[in-house]
């Protein structure tokens, strides 16, 4: 049973995230000859302000930066 675990800013809409699974699930599929059916992926969205890179904040930084 393998796990897909995704960390990401929160934001995506559900169809993202619905998107993502299942591209991710294809991926290990085609890429390892394992049943979709077996694989679970894991998204966990974090705050920005929970989210930080180089010391600041995703939050605090200008929006080009993150």
């Amino acid at each position: 049973m393998p796990i897909i675990r995704v960390e990401m800013l929160e934001g995506r809409s559900d169809e993202q995230r619905k998107n993502l699974a299942a591209a991710l699930t294809e991926a290990m599929v085609k890429t390892v000859n394992i049943d979709a059916s077996h694989i679970h992926v894991v998204i966990q969205e974090v705050p920005a302000k929970n989210w930080a890179f180089a010391g600041t904040t995703f939050a605090e930084a200008p929006p080009h930066k993150r």
